[in-house]
């Protein structure tokens, strides 16, 4: 399956692609999109590149083990763990050298046909904000990127879309067989160079993946197609570069494939080992975002003490306060000193009171003045302490899926903020940015976020912020 030629919204059209044998043939270099190099980028319309012309089909090695789809099993490990090995001998001085030293990171989002977008190629820096006025597609552009990172962590389609059919675009019709989709996709940056993931999706009559694409350094590594709408899978091909060019086999179509090759490919061959390098590489930059939504009303009330990792609606801030005041004492220290520059009045430090019933409670505090409970603080406040929280700390400390496989210094933390100003003066805006970009220049955090049209204008050249401007 070609994904450069799937869905198309011409005259108002979309159509699923036909099941097709995939081809592992080298993707033209009309393909890729040219990335502007302005921090102030517009929302591009890239129209659809000529499909090229299918190889001839590739001499076949059978599939290794029972011929049904590849599902993970305990036995398995994680497509992570088995992506931990290289980075670990990378961590121990091994082989690759220097250039083995990078971090995973998405850098750029494509949404070829997603709700409200269409030939969109958004470009991504270490601190990227998507501006424009209500209903110009932030949310959705955000939305798009988390379901690729869950995608890439195992979770299944119908829990990443489930409402799959509010992802199709609006003006599309379907095809002579009722169906109807959408298509994302990314590039990761890494060690093996820019790895690119395409993804065409069936929303309707059923949700599955339908065609699938990994490419990196002008070759195709993976690619799946639906052969058998009747079948629930896809028939998969992957590059081997041995005695035979290809392996193929099925994979299940409402899993990410690229996330299963770590558990199906040996990594006996120069072209094995090149798959298996290239889809590590997604895997662990996907999975390294975090979405963040602190909602003030969860924020105020005492909570019980626990493990102490952030959750996404930062609703156990004064639990995981508890947790950074006495395990991270030097970050702990350094929030407090953001919390004095962006909360009313002058603030001493941060502490956490034990209250009678055993539940805590974060208070400000205040020189020569009693304490004040966060609880009493405005929405503003509470958003920008919660925010700053989230870019001090790692993910030991937050509610996500951890590569422990990884070394965290091979890892680079993205903040996924959707209306990351919301509720948030000028001053503490500059605050966040500040620190996020301070963070980010030794590549440990990223973020992407979304903001107003006036806050996107407000901090438009700022040094270390992109601003991609979704209003045109």
């Amino acid at each position: 399956m070609d994904l450069t030629g799937g869905f198309t919204l011409d005259n108002a059209t979309t159509a699923v692609p036909s099941p097709v044998a995939p081809s592992c043939a080298a993707p033209s270099s009309a393909t890729r999109p040219a990335v502007a190099p302005s921090p102030v980028i517009p929302s591009p319309v890239v129209p659809s590149p000529a499909v090229p012309s299918p190889a001839a089909p590739s001499p076949v090695v059978p599939s290794q083990g029972a011929p049904s789809p590849v599902v993970p099993s305990p036995a398995d490990g994680s497509a992570a763990r088995r992506a931990g090995r290289g980075y670990e001998r990378t961590a121990a001085g091994g082989g690759g050298g220097g250039r083995l030293r990078a971090r995973p990171a998405v850098t750029e989002l494509r949404l070829s046909a997603f709700a409200g977008h269409r030939s969109a190629v958004h470009p991504l820096g270490p601190v990227t904000l998507f501006a424009g006025p209500s209903g110009s597609g932030k949310s959705t552009t955000l939305r798009a990127y988390e379901a690729l990172a869950r995608l890439g962590a195992g979770d299944s389609l119908d829990e990443v879309f489930p409402d799959a059919a509010d992802c199709v675009p609006e003006r599309a019709r379907p095809d002579a067989q009722g169906r109807r989709g959408f298509r994302i996709g990314c590039t990761v940056d890494g060690p093996e160079g820019p790895v690119h993931l395409d993804l065409a999706v069936q929303a309707e009559p059923r949700l599955r993946i339908v065609g699938e694409r990994l490419t990196g350094r002008g070759r195709t590594l993976l690619a799946t197609a639906l052969r058998d709408p009747g079948r629930n899978t896809v028939q998969a091909e992957w590059h081997t570069a041995g005695t035979t060019p290809v392996t193929r086999a099925p994979f299940p179509d409402d899993l990410l494939g690229t996330a299963l090759l770590p558990l199906r490919v040996a990594g006996k061959t120069p072209g094995q080992l090149e798959v298996l390098a290239a889809a590590e590489q997604v895997v662990i930059g996907l999975r390294s975002a975090f979405a963040c939504d602190p909602r003030p009303e969860r924020m105020r009330a005492p909570v019980p003490p626990g493990e102490g990792r952030l959750r996404r609606g930062c609703g156990n801030l004064a639990e995981v306060l508890h947790r950074t005041h006495t395990e991270c004492p030097r970050r702990h220290h350094r929030l407090a000193a953001v919390a004095g520059a962006g909360c009313v009045g002058p603030v001493t430090g941060l502490g956490v009171q034990e209250l009678p019933d055993g539940t805590v409670r974060a208070v400000l505090e205040r020189a020569g003045r009693p304490a004040t409970p966060l609880g009493r603080l405005g929405d503003g406040e509470l958003r920008y302490l919660a925010l700053a929280l989230t870019l001090l700390t790692g993910p030991g400390v937050l509610a996500m899926d951890r590569i422990a496989e990884v070394p965290e210094a091979m890892q680079s933390l993205t903040l996924l903020a959707d209306g990351f100003d919301r509720g948030l003066d000028v001053r503490q805006v500059g605050e966040l940015l500040g620190l996020a970009t301070d963070i980010a220049a030794d590549g440990h955090i990223r973020v992407a976020g979304t903001v107003g049209e006036r806050t996107g204008a407000e901090v438009r050249g700022m040094p270390g912020v992109t601003v991609v401007d979704l209003s045109t």
